[in-house]
C-alpha cells in the first residue's frame, strides 16, 4: 500500500476512534442515579440504548449520585471532567436543594458554575429543571422553577425545564416514597431529555 494510502487510512481510523469516544456525562441526582431502581432501569441507561439505535456513537457516563446537591456536584465536577472529558453534559441537579428549602440564588450559583466548568473543558451543556410540590408554597415553588430558566437564558444553554414532566400528577408513577419515578416512567423520562439533547449531538 502506497505511504500515502497508509497515511489516510491511518487518519480514518484517528477519526473514526475520536467519534466513538464521545461521552455524554450525565450529572445528576437520586433521579438519574436510579433510585429504587434494577440496573438497567434508569433512564440514562435507556439513553445508550437509544443512542445505539438511532445511529449515535457517543458513550454514556452515569455519574449521578443520590441525594446530591448543586454544591456538592459543583465539587465534584472539576474531577469528572477530567476523568471523562465530555463532548455533552447533562446537568440535572437542584432537587436537594429544593427539597431542603435552600435559596434558590445559591442552587443558581453552583449551577453557573458548573455550566462555566464544562465549558472551560469544551463540553456542551443541557440543563435539566425540578420544580418542587405545592406543599413548599406558591412563592418558593414559582422562584424554584424560574431559577433554572434565568440561568438557562443568561448563559445561553439549552434546557429541559421539568424533568418528570406529562406524568408528574400520577402516583401510580411513583415508588412508594412520591419521589422518585417507578422503571415504567423511566421511558418518559427519557422522551423529555432527549429533546433537548438531541440538537446537541451533531451528525451520526
Amino acid at each position: 500500500m502506497p505511504l500515502r494510502s497508509i497515511a489516510t487510512f491511518l487518519f480514518m481510523l484517528m477519526f473514526a476512534g475520536a467519534a466513538q469516544a464521545s461521552t455524554i456525562l450525565v450529572w445528576g441526582d437520586s433521579l438519574s442515579a436510579g433510585y429504587g431502581l434494577k440496573p438497567g432501569e434508569a433512564w440514562p441507561t435507556l439513553l445508550q440504548t437509544r443512542l445505539k439505535d438511532e445511529g449515535f456513537r457517543h458513550t454514556v457516563v452515569n455519574a449521578s449520585v443520590s441525594g446530591e446537591t448543586s454544591a456538592g456536584g459543583r465539587s465534584r465536577l472539576p474531577a469528572a471532567l477530567e476523568q471523562h472529558k465530555p463532548s455533552i453534559v447533562i446537568l440535572e441537579l437542584g432537587a436537594n436543594d429544593g427539597l431542603r428549602g435552600l435559596r434558590p440564588q445559591l442552587m443558581a450559583e453552583n449551577l453557573t458554575a458548573m455550566i462555566d466548568a464544562a465549558r472551560a473543558a469544551g463540553s456542551q451543556v443541557l440543563l435539566v429543571g425540578m420544580q418542587m410540590p405545592p406543599n413548599y408554597g406558591v412563592t418558593y415553588t414559582r422562584r424554584f422553577a424560574e431559577t433554572f430558566t434565568e440561568v438557562a437564558q443568561a448563559h445561553k444553554v439549552p434546557l429541559v425545564p421539568f424533568l418528570l414532566d406529562g406524568f408528574a400528577h400520577q402516583p401510580e408513577l411513583f415508588l412508594a416514597d412520591g419521589i422518585h419515578p417507578t422503571a415504567e416512567a423511566q421511558p418518559r423520562v427519557l422522551d423529555t431529555v432527549w429533546q433537548g439533547l438531541k440538537p446537541l449531538l451533531g451528525r451520526k
